[in-house]
């Protein structure tokens, strides 16, 4: 049976070309000339008069941020609670607090409700960290306007929303910092990478600078401070450039994988698609279903379904304050039932690779009502 995936990369032919051309001219090496123009082009797509620094992954990024807005051991750090453990990793490489935000039901991110009681209720973090979940932007400007009144810098994650938007500006530049992530599975890839944008060219600098193990201008190695290897390589910037030409058709695909589900689940109440508010643009990056509370029918059984065919679907990120590790960390929410944990436990990523074709997508949608058949008698 054919394989097919959750996300998989999409490779055009203008990777290859710029990729071709760093071998040609030597330059394999981390930095040169695609770093820089990665990051030039990638700053003009965002607009909003943002500059961008590529680095080795998100992760990269999100630390990078957390030590510009002056993180430290014993610091809180507001970090929202339905998103991928590497949202809060760096929080902790600073030795600082993660304080969970519960989401709203209306994109499944941070509720800024939640992240006001939680500013009530322990004072001024360091900063936020608000994630664009699956590629759905969260109610960032409530969230920027709590983060201004308390003197907090906000770190937008949108690290699954490149290409996704708020009345038209784009996400990654609502923050004092933003992330990208170019993981393999994500929107466009670099195979790995991530970049870090601000409007503070300063600080974007400084980023760059500790990126490359805080060397300074010196003939001789010289360090003050200590740095991180967490710059691009040339070679993996040569694919993002690639990447990039083709990000909106990209989005577009994702767009119509999403719209075929949610046509595909319209007749059947019991089904629901993840959200998307009416002022947001969303990339679709990854398509999901929650099953209505109280139904027999569970993700688990969709998804036992579906890789018994040898098709790829995936769990809804566990929220932060389930895992283990993070079991001691303050975790705010506003109704009796976190909304988080609601959503994982009904919830299912669907396969939303771009390169399905109408026979994958009838095929997963035919195993999908098959087992629904199934577990739930006639369907209505």
């Amino acid at each position: 049976m054919k394989r097919i995936y959750l996300s998989s990369p999409t490779i055009h032919e203008e990777e290859k070309g710029f990729v071709k051309e760093a071998f040609e001219t030597n330059w394999v090496a981390p930095l040169g000339p695609n770093v820089n123009e990665f990051e030039k082009e990638a700053a003009a797509f965002l607009g909003e008069e943002v500059y961008a620094a590529a680095l080795s992954s998100g992760t990269a990024a999100l630390h990078l941020a957390n030590l510009l807005c002056g993180v430290e051991e014993g610091d809180t750090v507001f970090c929202q609670d339905l998103t991928f453990s590497a949202t809060a990793n760096p929080i902790c490489y600073q030795k600082a607090i993660p304080v969970f935000i519960d989401s709203e039901r209306e994109s499944w991110n941070m509720d800024p409700v939640a992240l006001k009681k939680a500013f009530e209720t322990y004072g001024r973090p360091r900063a936020v960290i608000a994630v664009n979940l699956y590629g759905t932007p969260a109610k960032l400007p409530e969230i920027k306007k709590l983060c201004e009144e308390w003197e907090v810098p906000l770190i937008e994650d949108a690290a699954e929303s490149l290409g996704s938007s708020i009345k038209g500006r784009n996400a990654g530049t609502f923050g004092d910092f933003g992330i990208l992530s170019f993981n393999g599975n994500k929107i466009i890839t670099t195979s790995g990478g991530g970049m870090l944008l601000s409007k503070n060219e300063e600080q974007i600098d400084r980023a760059r600078f500790l990126s490359t193990q805080s060397r300074e201008p010196a003939r001789h190695y010289e360090h003050k401070e200590i740095g991180y290897n967490y710059r691009m390589s040339n070679i993996v910037a040569g694919i993002g450039r690639g990447q990039l030409l083709h990000l909106m058709e990209h989005v577009e695909k994702k767009t119509a994988l999403y719209q075929r589900y949610r046509m595909a689940f319209s007749e059947y109440d019991f089904l629901t698609m993840n959200p998307v508010p009416e002022d947001c643009l969303s990339n679709y990056w990854l398509s999901c279903v929650t099953i209505a509370p109280g139904e027999k029918l569970t993700p688990l059984s969709l998804m036992l379904a579906l890789e018994k065919e040898n098709i790829e679907s995936r769990p809804i990120w566990k929220p932060m304050h389930l895992q283990p590790v993070f079991q001691s960390c303050p975790f705010v929410k506003v109704e009796e039932r976190a909304v988080s944990e609601d959503i994982f436990e009904r919830g299912l990523c669907l396969p939303s690779d771009i390169k399905n074709t109408e026979e994958d997508m009838d095929r997963i949608l035919s195993i999908l009502k098959q087992t629904m058949e199934l577990q739930k008698g006639k369907l209505r």
